[in-house]
Formats: C-alpha cells, sequence, structure tokens
C-alpha cells in the first residue's frame, strides 16, 4: 500500500467543511487538518487545529511539525494577503494562488483591467476614487447601476441601485465607510451561474457547474449575502451556451494568466451572467464558493486529493468525473443576517436522516448541543438521482425544525423548475 499524507485545509466555513469533508474520502490521506475549524468537522473525521487562519507563521509551525504534504486555503482575505507566498518563502506547497494572483479578487478594477487586457468579455464599468467624480458619472451606466466596493466584502459588498437617488446614497454610503475606490458597472440581465476552474499554470479543468443564490430572501429580494444556497447540475443551462462560456470566458482567462506570467494553482471561480450577447464575466474569485463547494464536491468522482496533488507539481490533472446525481443545499442562517445577526442562539441537535447532510460552518459547542456563531450557520444538504427529489428532502427536513432565531430561502432550486 502506497503512503498516505497529512493535509492541511485553512479556514473555518462551511466550504472548508466541505473540502475536508472530501479529501477525508481519498485512499491517499492518512490526516484532514483544519485550521482553525469548526466544532462539526471531528464527526467527519477532520481534526480542528487552534490556529488563526491570518496566523501564517504558527500555520507555517504545525505543517512542519506534522509533516503536511501540502495546504489547501480556502478563505480569499489570507490569499491576498500573501499566505502562499509566505509558505512558499518556507519551502511548503500550498494550493492556492499566490498575492499578485488573488488580486483578481482582492481588487474589482484590477479584475476588470485584467478582463479587458485579455478580451474577456463583461459589463461596462469604471473605477473611481472620487466621490464627486462617481457621482457625476453615474448617469452614463443607466439603472438599475451596479456599485461595488473595490476590496473584499465577503460577497456582500455589492449594491444594485434602482435608481439615481439610490446610486447617489449608496456612493456616498461607501466613500463614508472608508472605501477608497468603487466601481461603477451597467446592470447585465440574464441567469447567474458559478463556474469553478481548477488551474495549473496554464493548464485547467472545469468543475461540475452550480447556480448560487446571493439575496437573503426569497424571490431574489433583500441584501447581497455570502449565498444562501445553491445546486448542481444545471437541467436549464445549454449545452451550446456552456461551450460559448469555455471557449469565449475560460480560455481567453487562463491565455491571460499564461501571458500575464501569473503563479496560479488553485480554484479560479468566475461568476458568470448569460445575456442576450452571450456569456459575461460578473466577477472572478481566486477560490472555492461558498455555498456552491457543498453541491459541487458531492457530485465530483475524481478524487480531489489527486487533482490538487498534480495541479501543486504540474503534472498533467485527472479527468473530471462527475456523479449523474443531483445535489441541492440551503443554508440555514441567523436572523438578521446579513445587516445583524443573531449570536449565539441555541440551536440543539440536528438529527441524522437518510439522505441528508449537514455542513457546519459558523455554529459552536458540541454537536447535540450546538450554538449560534455567525452569520450563514450551517448548510442542510441532500444528494439524490433528480433535483426534485433533493429539493423535496432538503424542504422536509428544514420545515421540521424548530429555529425561530433562524431564517432560510424557500425557493432555493425554482429556477430549474422545482417545485
Amino acid at each position: 500500500m502506497e503512503k498516505q499524507v497529512n493535509v492541511l485545509v485553512v479556514g473555518e466555513g462551511g466550504r472548508e467543511f466541505a473540502i475536508a469533508k472530501k479529501l477525508v474520502e481519498s485512499k491517499h490521506v492518512k490526516q484532514v487538518f483544519c485550521a482553525p475549524g469548526n466544532s462539526g468537522m471531528p464527526a467527519v473525521g477532520v481534526q480542528p487545529v487552534d490556529i488563526a487562519e491570518t496566523d501564517f507563521a504558527g500555520l507555517i509551525r504545525f505543517a512542519k511539525n506534522h509533516e503536511v504534504a501540502w495546504t489547501f486555503v480556502g478563505p480569499e482575505d489570507c490569499l491576498v494577503d500573501g499566505i502562499v507566498d509566505e509558505f512558499a518563502a518556507a519551502g511548503l506547497k500550498t494550493f492556492g494562488p499566490d498575492a499578485r494572483a488573488a488580486q483578481l479578487e482582492g481588487s474589482k478594477d484590477y479584475a476588470l483591467n485584467f478582463m479587458d487586457n485579455y478580451h474577456v468579455p463583461t459589463a461596462c464599468h469604471a473605477a473611481y476614487r472620487d466621490q464627486t467624480a462617481a457621482i457625476s458619472n453615474v448617469d452614463q451606466f443607466g439603472f438599475p447601476v451596479v456599485i461595488k466596493e473595490n476590496g473584499l466584502a465577503g460577497g456582500k459588498g455589492v449594491v444594485i441601485a434602482q435608481t439615481k437617488a439610490e446610486a447617489i446614497e449608496t456612493i456616498k454610503s461607501m466613500f463614508a465607510g472608508g472605501q477608497a475606490r468603487l466601481v461603477l458597472e451597467e446592470c447585465l440581465q440574464g441567469p447567474e451561474y458559478s463556474m469553478f476552474v481548477l488551474v495549473s499554470n496554464g493548464h485547467y479543468r472545469i468543475l461540475p457547474m452550480a447556480q448560487d443564490h446571493k439575496r437573503a430572501y426569497d424571490g431574489d429580494k433583500g441584501p447581497n449575502t455570502g449565498g444562501m444556497g445553491a445546486y448542481s447540475p444545471l437541467p436549464q443551462l445549454d449545452p451550446t451556451d456552456y461551450q460559448k462560456m469555455v471557449d469565449q470566458v475560460v480560455k481567453p482567462t487562463i491565455n491571460g494568466l499564461v501571458e500575464g506570467s501569473y503563479h496560479y494553482h488553485g480554484i479560479l471561480y468566475i461568476g458568470l451572467i448569460l445575456t442576450t450577447d452571450g456569456p459575461k464575466v460578473i466577477e472572478y474569485n481566486v477560490r472555492f464558493g461558498d455555498p456552491e463547494t457543498q453541491v459541487i464536491l458531492p457530485r465530483l468522482k475524481t478524487d480531489l486529493f489527486e487533482l490538487v496533488e498534480a495541479a501543486i507539481n504540474d503534472q498533467p490533472l485527472p479527468e473530471i468525473k462527475e456523479d449523474d446525481a443531483a445535489c441541492l443545499g440551503v443554508v440555514l442562517a441567523s436572523k438578521g443576517y446579513p445587516v445583524k445577526p443573531v449570536h449565539g442562539q441555541k440551536l440543539g441537535e440536528f438529527p441524522h436522516q437518510l439522505g441528508i447532510e449537514i455542513d457546519y460552518a459558523n455554529v459552536a459547542g458540541p454537536l447535540d448541543d450546538l450554538k449560534g456563531a455567525g452569520g450563514r450557520l450551517l448548510m442542510v444538504i441532500s444528494k439524490e438521482k433528480t433535483l426534485q427529489a433533493a429539493y423535496q428532502r432538503v424542504y422536509q427536513y428544514l420545515q421540521a425544525l424548530d429555529e425561530p432565531e433562524c431564517f432560510y430561502r424557500h425557493d432555493i432550486g425554482k429556477k430549474a423548475g422545482l417545485k
């Protein structure tokens, strides 16, 4: 039998829960550590490590002391802050882009300039460092207009202003809140899709597609959140449109990474909108998305360890094999999220049920007496032969819960025709 190795996942949320759980399945893995992890992880064989994800020196010491083969970085802020660069300087392997490449998520303006330079279709846009200039030019984008904070905002730094008055108020608020720069964009119309590409210096593999739901409430109402639910596959996505996404978006993006001499061994998320003019990019992220990861990885038949191992070592990437089954997940969030979520509410125990998986995120305490510890608490997931069956199983489970200090969306999957 070949030697098994230890791996480390950095992060603590539902995304990292799903990544670590998938790595546990690999025959090549001896132990999966997750720093700092969360209290639900031991239930799936993952060992939390009490080191903050921002403590790069502590993480490096741990990786060396525990003979970690490589580290999978989950959160975007760590990548933007240069965790990959620091690990490389210490002689350690990581899966994730370096700080320069991570600017594709760290700065909206930087990403849009990259798209312009390498002919990746996106919205008409402009960046402003001055409030007066932004307000003076807002009319040229039409209404509604998309207003984005330039830096990292956890998926919540985007406002779609319906009127000029709302746009002006938003611009003033963002600059008053400390933003040094913001981006104005035309509001693209069409269905949105999440594409995740595993990248290894010019080589790539496209993972199963998913659809996220960013708004807090049913019918895509309310403020933007980090994501309230997702599903995969996408029966409404025509194969011809998918191929356009590959040819018109993925290929020029990968070519841009090569031409720009980017060090990129990691996941690239491409947020797409299918307009009447074809696919256009809303944004790049330089890591897996939450909650899409929780429904993509259960459908991935290819060994995740083997994919990452090959990417890190510049070896040929294994082919992606997808499970025919469908996966749907709904986020249970704290009341008041994302504006002012309740903290510390008693959640109790989430009963085991056939066909239901729980991916824990912002929770604390033992699994039989959980308490809330943040905005998005956990995700209820089902994998079934059809999306309809997964949809029904998830919502039957959620409807049986008694969690007055929490809420969830009731329409995840409706865009795929689910009832």
